[in-house]
């Protein structure tokens, strides 16, 4: 083990989001909205993603280096075949402690037995509505809310540690924001609300459709008794509370009102191989070549040191400050969330 990798900002290299596919069976507006990937787009051959075998590889490395937490990406993760396998090949790698993976639930009822027995423990599943009028507009695909309840249901019975992911914007799902909470509450399933955030170019974002933290707090307050609940470990995006009648949780993730980049330890590799160092990042850096032109481990883990040693990303504090102006951005779909 190397020592402490860290960035300009004194930020350590602690947790890593491997996107396994740009494909998914949703079309949501936030992240890939119909009338951009349509029919006639264009998703990355099947020859330009990673191999399972690279994907270990690079995982590794950067376990090598200080990554101590995994969390598998898309597009939609499940829709890559025999992603269970890599989850083995993943658990197994010395110095990963902790394996998450981000979901929309569709897929939960059939593929949730193989990723338990690979040994997969926590999900993300994103549900940002229970109204099925309101889901179906929302995903793009009209896909009903009970599908993903029941990928949930599945997923809870399996034994996985579960967290509710709802974007909320504003003129469109910010009704079901007490629904959503009172149904996770009751069943004792952690709720996050997440910002609706300016990822990528394409998703039509601008400032008047986010509903904030703060905005989110005081619709809740009236109804429950929230009790603050402290950070768990340096570089935790949610801002925590727990009910004070429920052993249940809620979590905000503040990307626009209250920026956490500060803290931000998070390295995005793409399903292409680009080492993103910011979730609202311009450009990647290739180490797809380097796995495939015969570049040594150590080789690889001096570029990776490299890059974040040189990572001065702090987009989110620029934003809040008004600093940014245009700026193009990977699209979320591409990148991973």
């Amino acid at each position: 083990m190397l020592k402490t990798v860290q960035d300009t900002l004194k930020r350590p290299l602690q947790d890593l989001r491997i996107s396994v596919t740009d494909r998914c069976n949703f079309r949501c507006e936030y992240c890939m909205p119909a009338e951009v990937f349509g029919p006639d787009h264009s998703f990355l051959p099947k020859d330009q993603v990673l191999t399972f075998e690279e994907i270990e590889r690079l995982a590794a490395l950067f376990a090598d280096l200080g990554v101590k937490k995994i969390r598998l990406t898309g597009g939609e993760p499940l829709l890559r075949r025999d992603i269970s396998e890599l989850i083995n090949k993943l658990i197994n790698i010395e110095g990963i402690s902790d394996i998450g993976l981000t979901t929309n639930g569709i897929f939960l009822p059939k593929q949730a037995p193989a990723l338990f027995t690979a040994g997969l423990r926590r999900l993300n599943i994103s549900l940002d509505a229970l109204n099925d009028d309101i889901f179906k507009k929302m995903n793009g695909r009209g896909v009903s809310s009970k599908a993903v309840l029941k990928g949930i249901d599945t997923a809870l019975q399996m034994g996985f540690d579960i967290k509710v992911n709802m974007v909320v914007q504003k003129g469109m799902n910010e009704q079901e924001i007490l629904p959503m909470a009172k149904y996770f509450r009751d069943m004792g399933v952690t709720l996050r609300f997440i910002e609706f955030m300016d990822v990528g170019n394409s998703n039509g974002w601008n400032l008047d459709k986010v509903v904030s933290k703060k905005e989110i707090f005081q619709m809740l307050s009236k109804e429950f008794e929230l009790i603050a609940v402290d950070a768990s470990y340096y570089g935790e995006v949610a801002k925590r509370y727990k009910y004070k009648e429920k052993d249940a949780e809620i979590g905000f993730i503040t990307s626009v009102s209250e920026s956490f980049c500060s803290s931000c330890t998070r390295a995005r590799i793409s399903a292409d191989g680009k080492l993103f160092t910011c979730l609202f990042a311009s450009k990647g850096y290739d180490l797809k070549s380097y796995l495939r032109n015969g570049s040594t481990d150590d080789t690889i883990k001096n570029e990776i040191i490299s890059i974040w040693n040189h990572r001065s990303d702090r987009y989110s504090d620029l934003r809040t400050n008004k600093q940014l102006g245009t700026k193009d951005k990977i699209e979320m779909s591409y990148i991973g969330g």
